[in-house]
């Protein structure tokens, strides 16, 4: 029984005192979480020796989510991508096991009348490639139809609908400018507590304040709990409007699970950094 938890990035000043070297910030990341969202992939391709630094510091179960670049899902819309898609597959090789899915982030004009074109992208993933899929278009939220066909078009490549809750974040008007940034560049959408495979995927957005934050995750914490009874393997990722405390948000998110399931196997122990606190 695994739960993997993380961030939306493995390097953050409130995480480690002083400056750490680029090849021993993942190291130190991995001893606290065991998943990470791979975001900088949507705006460049690493080079390969990039990425075989990234393998060299993390263990083979630990969990990249790796998000597919801006020319593939934003660009050209899935289409007549074969190329690119082949290219960024290639440079991520070193990661072996490592790459738990393919996530592909799709703009908000991305609807319903665009499922067939998800549909052929799908198709074109090699077998061993795990896809998760990540909709913003309201249409996906609030019409049952468009959802039901988004979920067999899913299911027909074992894909997962990827769950990004902001319900917190836009709880109330904004109480900082991390805050309202926050709210700029991310979509207002019902929370989905719906998993389609194996393998769900949980995106959740808090806010400045900790404990409003800790509340807001509530309702999830029933649904990876039931995942995990299921046989399910999620992974769930703590984002805040700057970031600050998202990794021993995560760790906490972690622990109030297992206070509910105490046979779930222990996050790593982390390296004692200061300033960061455990709460």
């Amino acid at each position: 029984m695994r739960l993997h938890v993380g961030c939306a990035m493995w390097r953050h000043a409130a995480w480690q005192e002083g400056q750490l070297a680029a090849g021993e910030a993942l190291r130190v990341y991995a001893r606290s979480c065991t998943a990470v969202e791979g975001n900088t992939t949507f705006y460049a391709t690493p080079s390969t020796k990039t990425v075989s630094s990234w393998a060299a510091q993390s263990n083979p179960d630990f969990r990249f989510v790796l998000k597919l670049p801006k020319p593939i899902t934003h660009e050209r819309r899935l289409v007549d991508i074969d190329a690119e898609l082949r290219a960024f597959l290639t440079a991520m090789e070193p990661l072996g096991p490592r790459v738990h899915a393919w996530w592909a982030q799709l703009p908000a004009s991305f609807g319903p009348t665009d499922l067939g074109a998800l549909n052929g992208f799908l198709r074109r993933l090699p077998a061993t490639c795990r896809a998760a899929v990540e909709v913003r278009h309201p249409a996906f939220f609030a019409d049952e139809r468009a959802a039901v066909q988004l979920e067999r078009v899913l299911a027909r490549a074992d894909a997962e609908w990827v769950s990004f809750d902001t319900t917190v974040l836009f709880d109330g008007p904004p109480t900082s400018a991390a805050e309202q940034e926050a709210r700029s560049k991310k979509p207002g959408l019902p929370r989905r507590t719906r998993a389609l495979t194996e393998f769900p995927v949980v995106r959740y957005h808090g806010r400045d304040d900790v404990e409003r934050t800790v509340a807001g995750w509530t309702p999830w914490l029933d649904v990876v709990t039931e995942w995990l009874r299921e046989g399910r393997s999620p992974t769930v990722f703590v984002h805040t409007p700057d970031n600050a405390s998202a990794l021993p948000l995560a760790r906490r998110f972690h622990d109030a699970v297992r206070e509910r399931l105490p046979e779930l196997e222990p996050l790593p122990s982390p390296v004692e950094t200061e300033p960061m606190t455990l709460f």
